[in-house]
């Protein structure tokens, strides 16, 4: 989900919240790129002066959900609201390595087989308390025990010893994780059956990167955890800044944090407010907020915004249309295909992909700032990117091609199913700005074109939490969704499409898969040259076999006051994939 430093995956994010439903070829990228060129990674540098607040809008179409906890939390809008306050245990430099410069240390020992983490003294809880050992250890048991209903719990945890025990019920305690000083200690020692060549970096999905206030969580019975008032009305972080006030899925108002680690942060007071997407651009041009985010397809609109620096960045994130071929279960904590699925054909899938006029789509709606991204690793992640591996252009006389062959004939306006039943596919799509409904129009009229009849679960585009809540929940009415990832900082895509996660949301599981997903972490892996080439291999395994077909990335640019500095996208200035708001100020 870097945001993700912020953990493994960070949810569904639809292709709306992201940027747009689209991708665009090489021209329109070149487009965007030479768009982008304009803009800076980071506001001026200049001497911030103490106090002052800041509005940052939050553009959604649908009320966050409030969840103030990076283990249950799924929803992006949550981590963004979440963000002056929700520090991650480790900071990182620019490639995303991690370091010793943030509130804990990390040791690892590849012989002993474990992983050492050190809180600094001094990084304290906003109540005042100092993080500790069993802050760190209470965090795996809150990802991990059922009763949580936890969605961040993924296989890859399973490499610390006891932990598969703990979250089957079958100990009370998580065996791999030692606290040598005590739970009041700074220290813990996490033992894994072996270390993984990602460990260095943020984001890698075997380890947590954040800690849970057990003091103020203990009396609080997991299976209340997550509607709790400790987590929805008033939660603890070590930050810099804490919980001063919530208006329930509409605004949180942040205050600085005086036990804070690092000193006293130069902002009084940080507002973050929902606004709709469809008046974020006047947003801007009438300087309601110090910061908000520009909607790509609303660039023409905003761009001449006087006392505005545009900030922008290409996120590790990317949108994505994925086919339902199975359920995830629960008993077995894992993910079960269906060979009999309406959408286990592989030539119906490529089909589908191919019609999708997605280059046409960015050009109209996205002022070239949107992008086709070929593979399930972006180009960010240099070498392991594997750019040999082309993407679903549009080509409709090739999708017509592989439902020829593959029997899917036409049988008046509609193809049928290959054994003659007639075949209708239901398209689940989020609600987002005032283009997200038309583009949506558009690709249904684009499989209309190739004889699919492909109709909108429900009729109608869907509003946020109610798609989250049909997708991880395999809802029958759904056979393909549009959505997209946030991603971790470390590429490994074990935690979101391997066997054991239920983020594997199109519940596909093959053993091909399976073993390139395993070589990619394996042991073998720490040698880079035999990493990259599984990688690679994975890329291109995945576009043949197309249950999850990428779309594409957007730029994302912040308008941000010209009065403030200290404001970053670059990954040492951020932490837990959000802004390290304790160095944000007004310019003296």
């Amino acid at each position: 989900m870097k945001t993700k430093k912020i953990f493994s995956s960070i949810g569904v994010v639809t292709a709306a919240a992201l940027a747009l439903v689209a991708c665009g070829k090489s021209g329109n990228n070149d487009n965007a790129t030479n768009t982008v060129k304009k803009f800076a990674k980071e506001t001026p540098v200049k001497t911030a002066k103490q106090g002052g607040t800041v509005k940052v809008a939050l553009e959604t179409d649908t009320p966050f959900t409030g969840i103030f906890s990076p283990e249950l939390s799924t929803m992006s809008t949550d981590a963004s609201v979440a963000g002056p306050g929700d520090e991650e245990l480790f900071d990182t430099d620019n490639q995303y390595k991690i370091n010793d410069k943030g509130p804990a240390t990390l040791k690892l020992d590849r012989n002993a087989k474990t992983a050492t983490i050190t809180v600094k003294k001094g990084v304290k809880w906003s109540d005042g308390e100092q993080v500790n050992a069993k802050d760190i250890e209470y965090s795996y048991e809150i990802l991990a025990n059922k009763k949580t209903a936890s969605q961040r719990y993924n296989s890859q945890f399973e490499d610390i010893l006891g932990m598969k025990e703990y979250h089957d019920g079958k100990a009370k305690t998580i065996s791999g994780i030692e606290m040598p000083q005590g739970e009041k200690g700074r220290t813990v020692v996490i033992h894994f059956k072996e270390l993984k060549p990602g460990m260095y970096y943020s984001g890698n999905g075997y380890f947590w990167e954040s800690a849970a206030p057990y003091h103020y969580l203990k009396n609080v019975p997991f299976n209340k955890l997550q509607s709790s008032n400790q987590i929805r009305q008033k939660p603890l972080y070590f930050g810099p800044f804490k919980v001063q006030k919530i208006v329930r899925g509409q605004s949180v108002t942040w205050v600085p944090n005086k036990y804070y680690w690092r000193g006293r942060p130069k902002l009084n007071k940080i507002v973050i407010q929902v606004v709709s997407p469809n008046s974020a651009s006047q947003s801007i041009k009438s300087h309601k907020f110090d910061i908000a985010a520009v909607r790509n397809s609303q660039w023409d609109q905003v761009k001449n915004t006087k006392n505005v620096n545009f900030v922008a960045q290409i996120p590790l994130s990317y949108n994505y249309l994925g086919f339902k071929v199975g359920k995830w279960d629960a008993k077995q904590n894992k993910n079960v295909m269906d060979p009999k699925s309406k959408m286990a054909n592989k030539s119906l899938r490529q089909a589908i992909g191919y019609a999708m006029n997605v280059s046409a789509v960015d050009k109209r709606y996205t002022q070239g700032l949107s992008f086709q991204v070929p593979t399930l690793i972006p180009a960010q992640f240099g070498d392991y990117f594997n750019k040999d591996v082309k993407g679903y252009n549009y080509d409709l006389k090739k999708a017509n091609s592989l439902l020829d062959k593959a029997g899917y004939k036409k049988k008046g306006k509609w193809r049928v199913q290959p054994n003659g039943k007639p075949l209708t596919i239901h398209f689940l799509a989020m609600s987002g700005s005032s283009i997200q409904d038309p583009i949506i129009q558009n690709y249904l009229q684009q499989w209309h074109k190739i004889g699919l009849n492909v109709k909108l679960t429900g009729g109608r585009l869907t509003e946020a939490n109610s798609f989250y809540d049909k997708v991880q929940h395999d809802d029958p009415s759904v056979d393909m969704f549009d959505a997209g990832w946030a991603l971790a900082s470390e590429p490994s895509p074990q935690n979101l499409y391997g066997e054991n996660t239920s983020s594997n949301y199109e519940r596909f599981v093959t053993p091909e898969n399976t073993k390139l997903l395993n070589e990619i972490d394996s042991q073998k892996a720490f040698n880079h040259k035999y990493r990259v080439q599984k990688f690679h291999e994975w890329q291109q395994y995945m576009f043949d076999q197309a249950y999850v077909i990428p779309t594409d990335n957007a730029y994302s640019i912040s308008a941000v006051n010209s009065k403030l500095t200290g404001y970053s996208t670059k990954p040492s200035q951020n932490n837990n994939g959000h802004q390290l708001w304790y160095q944000v100020g007004y310019a003296k």
